[in-house]
């Protein structure tokens, strides 16, 4: 079996069992417990593993936020895709409300140039990025900066919020089921997030098909909440009864 093979059953056993340990997965997969560290390293390095005492959780089971950084190159071809076809569900909507995270600063860096656009957003990274766009005006949401995320949070962000219209919301999420719906680790964040759903006469949710089934602290909206669920093929192929499951709890399903 090549790296990448191994890299592959590892990173889809520790999603599927929650974790793995190296001595058990050495012998099954016929190699070293030292290949089978080396493996765990560098899949921590790419964000989609986190190293514990024997062993490794999968990132995507974890109650802590990983890092921007972390976040950026997990999943980068599902995001770009999702990204892609969240900006074909805008419309011609003109006020647009960006969440932080990464899928959403996606989002951002594909908005069209030929129209005038207003963005609202409590994202750091993604108001620097949209600074430079002419047609775009972009007004950045104030609060308490959290590192995880780069975004603003609490009282001032909500005030904000609490006047803000906007035509369409697009939100990220650390976890989105039928069961407990739309779900983030920080209650502030979540906070936030919840906010810019009664802000928005529209909401579109992006969040790769890792997220599906994962239900973190704090639930921001319900499946019901938003018109548009935006995710990538691979949902189906590991959970064929999710569509169908999805779409009767409210929002369309959009398979990017």
């Amino acid at each position: 079996m090549y790296a990448a093979e191994r890299h592959q059953v590892l990173v889809r056993r520790a999603r599927e069992l929650g974790r793995l340990e190296v001595t058990q997965v050495a012998a099954e997969l016929g190699v070293t417990t030292e290949t089978i560290r080396r493996d765990l390293t560098a899949l921590e390095r790419q964000g989609l593993l986190h190293r514990v005492h024997g062993g490794a959780i999968a990132t995507d089971r974890l109650e802590i936020e990983p890092a921007v950084g972390v976040r950026e190159i997990t999943h980068p071809d599902e995001k770009d895709r999702i990204a892609k076809a969240a900006v074909s569900e805008l419309g011609s909507a003109t006020t647009i409300l960006l969440d932080a995270g990464t899928t959403t600063s996606r989002v951002a860096t594909l908005l069209p140039d030929d129209v005038e656009l207003t963005v609202v957003t409590n994202s750091l990274p993604i108001a620097t990025a949209l600074l430079s766009r002419s047609r775009v005006t972009v007004h950045l949401i104030g609060g308490r900066v959290r590192g995880a995320t780069m975004s603003a949070v609490d009282r001032w962000a909500l005030k904000t919020l609490e006047s803000v219209n906007c035509d369409v919301a697009v939100l990220g999420t650390n976890g989105f089921s039928v069961a407990r719906g739309l779900t983030t680790p920080d209650v502030a964040e979540s906070a936030v997030k919840g906010a810019m759903v009664a802000a928005a006469a529209r909401r579109i949710v992006v969040a790769d098909s890792s997220k599906y089934g994962t239900d973190a602290f704090s639930r921001f909206a319900t499946l019901a909440d938003v018109e548009t669920l935006v995710t990538d093929g691979a949902l189906l192929e590991t959970h064929p009864e999710a569509a169908d499951e999805l779409r009767a709890a409210g929002p369309e399903l959009v398979i990017a």
